[in-house]
């Protein structure tokens, strides 16, 4: 079963899971800083209340499944699998290192990942496989795939979503980090994408909007929407890219920049000095 956390305790297990994931990087002097910060609210929010999975056994074929799309956000993804028992956390310190599992995008070496990811694209599709299998087994499984909102261009996606509604998976919830920034800049002057409700639903999904920095509201909605039989749901969480330090907010070098010494110490302060 998931973790028996409070609700109200889980902010500040994000802001230690924010402060994991910045040492990562800062280490290993490479990741992806901005869309790491950016969607760590909702991993705890599915780790620690919604996710129904074992650590102890990561292969019961009952569990919940989730899948990181945007792989490139491995960080965040290693830092609440070593908060929720997974892994430890004396080996995210290995991260980035020669010969370690901890590898810049997700990897089937590590317990509790379902699929390899990275390739932009690909995770609604291998996650529809998931949940259709569920389904045919009769089983309660639920699958849940992050994706990002620049990923939203890759055609794969579509084609995902067209058959997730044809064949009913109502078990399987598709999640979009709508931070509105990639590596070239806004989403938007890229490939435009603000009309994404309106897409998602034409494809036969029901769809939500929530606020994705908000875990409460995140939990919530994830509550309510377990009560869903009818068709895919696709949960567009409106996030901020950099979340939690100042000067990382909603600025895109911070996609795939490295924080230098000075830098780093501003954000572990920010971070630290906003605990409950």
């Amino acid at each position: 079963m998931s973790s028996q956390i409070q609700s109200e305790d889980i902010p500040n297990i994000a802001k230690d899971i924010r402060v994991k994931l910045l040492n990562m990087i800062y280490n290993a002097k490479s990741g992806h800083t901005g869309g790491s910060l950016s969607c760590v609210d909702i991993l705890v929010s599915l780790y620690f209340q919604i996710l129904c999975y074992d650590p102890a056994n990561p292969d019961d074929i009952n569990r919940d499944r989730f899948i990181l799309s945007k792989g490139h956000s491995v960080e965040a993804y290693y830092a609440t699998l070593a908060a929720a028992g997974f892994i430890s956390d004396d080996e995210l310190s290995t991260y980035g290192v020669f010969n370690s599992r901890l590898f810049g995008h997700p990897t089937k070496k590590i317990p509790g990942i379902e699929a390899a990811s990275g390739a932009l694209g690909h995770g609604l599709s291998i996650g529809l496989g998931m949940a259709i299998a569920a389904l045919k087994d009769n089983r309660k499984s639920r699958v849940y795939v992050l994706m990002g909102d620049g990923e939203q261009a890759e055609g794969s996606i579509w084609e995902a979503a067209m058959a997730a509604s044809h064949y009913h998976a109502s078990n399987l919830v598709g999640i979009i980090d709508y931070n509105k920034l990639q590596i070239s800049g806004n989403v938007d002057d890229i490939m435009k994408i603000s009309c994404l409700k309106e897409r998602w639903n034409s494809f036969g999904w029901n769809v939500i909007e929530v606020d994705g920095n908000d875990i409460l509201a995140l939990i919530r909605t994830f509550e309510e929407l377990q009560q869903n039989q009818e068709k895919p749901t696709l949960l567009i969480a409106h996030t901020i890219k950099g979340k939690g330090v100042s000067f990382m907010e909603n600025n895109p070098a911070w996609h795939h920049k490295n924080p230098t010494e000075e830098e780093f110490k501003r954000a572990i302060s920010e971070l630290e000095s906003a605990k409950e």
